[in-house]
């Protein structure tokens, strides 16, 4: 018995041993950030690690990602590997780009990454979720000397300028009073996502309307870059003769690698302009340009006005019509509910005493001695009497006065003859005692007092 208890032991350990080393699989992720405080607009790269000790058999979709207060740009996947305690863990990084938009400070949310691999010995993947940690960003407020208006953080910028119209280039050239010229400045900003470069605050000019119209943006991105171009238009009527003097346009930008601020300045501009003795015509162009606005005017603000269902957004609606419906779908299950149990009552009562002894009531007042007889009888049969007779019922519970009703009832019946001088009160009162003594009665029906 000894040997064969050492032999079963020696089992047990093996076995323990050969589970022991086993690889277990081993899957994480994890979430680095190129910097933890950044100015608006500045972008922090963000990079999402997830790490198997064998492969992957699907790719990662993590997709776009929402970070409260920032804009959020996914670059590129890279595939990597290292090697720790002769295991060889594979890896596959995804990098974004995230762009704080607001001085309040930000948190790259945490992430359920659904992730596919096989555990080891094994071929066929297996769905797992793994989960990150938030990492929470400092936004840097701008520099005091720097307006909102005019903050932008790239790591560089061009700009080029276009004027069209009768004039060309205007600088030198003579125009008339109703003439327009239409100007444009063009920037690409290397480093920032459009939504990020502010609008050109076009100068007042002296007798000169100014009507802007709708700027043209666009983000270019690459596997490594990005950047991006924002074009802004204005049309210049002249409304009176003499020199017309364009301010110079100054456009700035801060780059953070090189903590430096630059700018490029866009020289004055000079413009003669002629008297016009077709002035009806500055009244025609003035009113057209004035129309141009006003459908530019209706556009944005359908533009800006979010889509609404009966005066509330899609989201809201959704929920509210969700709401209604759960809520109408409990009402017809409480009003089914209250109907079933309506129609059991009704079931119940329709086969209870209480309901056998009103027909008895009714029949009182129909002075016919066979329905009178007949309901009494059914309304005595559903009580739980050890002699169900009306002499036995008055006698255990019924007053004096009803004993002797039910006795010259009882004479005369027999005898043929006709008595239907019933006193209801009197059996109600009999009723009661014998309900006090809460009887069961033969339907199951229990009556209160």
């Amino acid at each position: 018995m000894r040997e064969s208890g050492r032999i079963w032991l020696g089992i047990f350990l093996m076995l323990i041993l050969t589970i022991s080393k086993t690889p277990a699989q081993n899957i994480w992720s994890d979430v680095s950030l190129d910097r933890n405080s950044a100015y608006v607009g500045q972008p922090i790269e963000v990079t999402i690690s997830v790490y198997t000790s064998t492969w992957f058999t699907q790719g990662l979709d993590i997709g776009n990602i929402k970070v409260n207060g920032a804009f959020t740009v996914y670059f590129r996947p890279v595939t990597t590997s290292y090697t720790e305690d002769g295991v060889t863990y594979s890896g596959v990084k995804q990098i974004y780009h995230v762009f704080p938009y607001t001085e309040q400070d930000i948190t790259f949310p945490e992430l359920d990454i659904v992730v596919e691999s096989p555990a080891p010995g094994e071929y066929k993947g297996r769905k797992q979720t793994v989960k990150t940690q938030p990492k929470p960003i400092r936004v840097k407020p701008r520099p005091s000397k720097f307006s909102e208006s005019d903050w932008l953080v790239a790591s560089g910028m061009s700009v080029t300028e276009r004027w069209t119209g009768i004039a060309g280039n205007p600088d030198g050239k003579k125009v008339k009073v109703g003439d327009v010229l239409e100007r444009s400045i063009s920037r690409t900003v290397a480093g920032t996502v459009s939504e990020l470069i502010p609008p050109i605050a076009w100068d007042s000019v002296e007798h000169v309307s100014l009507y802007p119209s709708r700027s043209e943006v666009n983000n270019n991105k690459t596997k490594t870059e990005i950047s991006a171009s924002r074009t802004d238009h204005i049309s210049y009527l002249f409304e009176k003769e003499g020199e017309v003097v364009f301010p110079e346009v100054v456009l700035t930008w801060y780059n953070p690698y090189r903590n430096q601020l630059y700018k490029r300045t866009l020289k004055e501009i000079r413009v003669q302009v002629e008297p016009n003795p077709d002035l009806g015509m500055l009244a025609s162009v003035r009113d057209s340009l004035a129309a141009q606005q006003d459908e530019l005017a209706k556009e944005d603000l359908l533009e800006d006005k979010p889509f609404t269902i009966l005066g509330i957004s899609p989201e809201k609606f959704v929920a509210l019509s969700v709401g209604v419906v759960l809520v109408f779908i409990f009402l017809i299950r409480v009003l089914r509910k209250m109907i079933t149990m309506q129609k059991k009552r009704r079931a119940s009562y329709l086969a209870s005493e209480l309901y056998y002894f009103h027909e008895f009531k009714k029949s009182l007042a129909s002075k016919d001695d066979k329905s009178i007889a007949s309901k009494l009888y059914r309304w005595l049969d559903a009580l739980d009497l050890e002699q169900p007779s009306a002499t036995y019922f008055a006698k255990r519970y019924g007053s004096a006065t009803l004993q002797d009703q039910v006795a010259e009832m009882e004479s005369k019946w027999d005898n043929g003859g006709q008595f239907s001088a019933l006193d209801w009160k009197e059996w109600e009162s009999a009723r009661k005692n014998y309900l006090k003594r809460g009887v069961v009665l033969k339907t199951g029906w229990i009556n209160p007092v």
